[in-house]
């Protein structure tokens, strides 16, 4: 069986099967992390193998068998763990590893075995958060700001590309990890986003387990490539970006936008690792890339005991280096949004009204239009643009929020 042809029915498996996979391990076991990990390792395995030596004829019962067996081989690992097997793996862990070693962890090596250069970074970033993220077609339409149709195709092109140039899923070297780390780093930062404000109408508005095992592997990664600055940079974004959720939503389900949070409820342990991780890329004197500087303005925002405190003009600075390296529409709405704090709102609309062209279907483009033209007075317009907004957003606390701050128009 050709490459693609694998790729194609491990994508089908881990649709169809993960959830039973996981259902069936977890009731048997008792054990959500045990059963979790053990489907990640059978799916991990079978993209090795399977190429090699075929598809089973029930893939979703040899995912099952073989989840079921690592499972096991881990509880009967932990049941025999004594105290010298402790006191050697302390020891182990006192040697520092080879920063370019081998990936370990099952999940985040199967997502650089598809992190394939050969592949355009968009195709390859889409293909992985359909293969191993799990996230659904309309998901990662919505995270790449595409049409579902576009997004389908851009995934069927990426496979084609695989078959005819005949590329294998293989467990990458040592050597191949630098020219795929950035596709890896774009996996994360997109399957953590979809954690953090979930794009679904049927899904929960904040998905912790998206969030927690980005992060984790993340903090994987920075332990592999302890001296890449963008993977110590996105971890302090996720770290900063984690640390605010208990104070995202409120107990009724809506939205709440920072200005407006709880800082209390932030959890320090993750503000100042993530700052420390932000205070030791600059330290370095290197010139940061886009995570860095997202971390960065983070920074900025948590560093804030009150919302009014917050150091607009260092936003906008740290905006306008970003504005360089990614000049993306995106960017430049939320530097509009940092420049209306210092500027004023009219200067701000200006700005926003010639992004309309590329952000048409964007619901965070119409709310800060929406909440701009409420600062003018402007109020049908606000108005209408809060009405888009809604129609656009998936998020059900992001909708609540936008329909209250509609009514409270009059």
């Amino acid at each position: 069986m050709s490459p693609v042809d694998v790729g194609e029915v491990i994508s089908r498996a881990h649709h169809e099967e993960w959830a039973r996979v996981v259902a069936i391990l977890n009731r048997h076991f008792g054990d959500l992390d045990v059963a979790e990990e053990a489907a990640a390792e059978a799916f991990a395995t079978a993209v090795e193998r399977w190429p090699a030596d075929g598809v089973p004829p029930n893939p979703g019962g040899w995912l099952t068998t073989t989840a079921r067996r690592k499972a096991l081989d881990r509880i009967r690992r932990e049941n025999k763990r004594d105290d010298k097997h402790k006191q050697a793996q302390m020891m182990y862990d006192d040697v520092p590893r080879d920063s370019v070693g081998a990936v370990d962890d099952e999940r985040l090596r199967l997502i650089f075995t598809c992190c394939h250069p050969a592949l355009a970074p968009e195709a390859r970033v889409a293909l992985t958060l359909r293969m191993v993220g799990g996230l659904t077609v309309p998901e990662i339409a919505r995270a790449f700001l595409a049409q579902e149709a576009t997004m389908r195709q851009r995934i069927t092109r990426a496979k084609a590309k695989i078959k005819a140039a005949r590329i294998p899923y293989r467990v990458p070297s040592a050597d191949d990890l630098p020219g795929r780390v950035s596709g890896v780093l774009a996996v994360l930062f997109l399957v953590f986003n979809e954690g953090y404000l979930a794009s679904g109408p049927d899904t929960d508005p904040v998905r912790h387990d998206l969030t927690a095992e980005a992060i984790r592997l993340a903090r994987l990664l920075r332990e592999l490539m302890p001296e890449d600055g963008e993977v110590a940079g996105l971890l302090a974004l996720m770290l900063l970006t984690e640390a605010r959720r208990a104070a995202r939503v409120t107990g009724n389900g809506e939205l709440v936008t920072l200005d407006k949070q709880d800082r209390g409820a932030w959890d320090a342990a993750l503000i100042a690792e993530g700052h420390r991780l932000v205070r030791e890329r600059l330290a370095t004197g290197q010139a940061p890339g886009r995570y860095q500087i997202l971390a960065a303005i983070n920074a900025v925002h948590t560093s804030a005991r009150d919302a009014r405190d917050t150091d607009w003009s260092q936003i906008v600075a740290l905006y306008d280096q970003l504005v360089r390296l990614d000049p993306s529409p995106i960017v430049a709405l939320n530097r509009a949004v940092a420049i209306a704090e210092i500027d004023g709102p009219d200067v701000a609309l200006a700005i926003v009204d010639r992004l309309q062209g590329e952000l048409v279907d964007y619901h965070a483009y119409f709310a800060a239009r929406a909440d701009i033209l409420r600062r003018l007075g402007r109020i049908e317009e606000s108005r209408a643009a809060y009405g888009r907004a809604i129609a656009l957003a998936g998020n059900t606390a992001e909708t609540a929020y936008l329909t209250r701050r509609r009514d409270q128009l009059g």
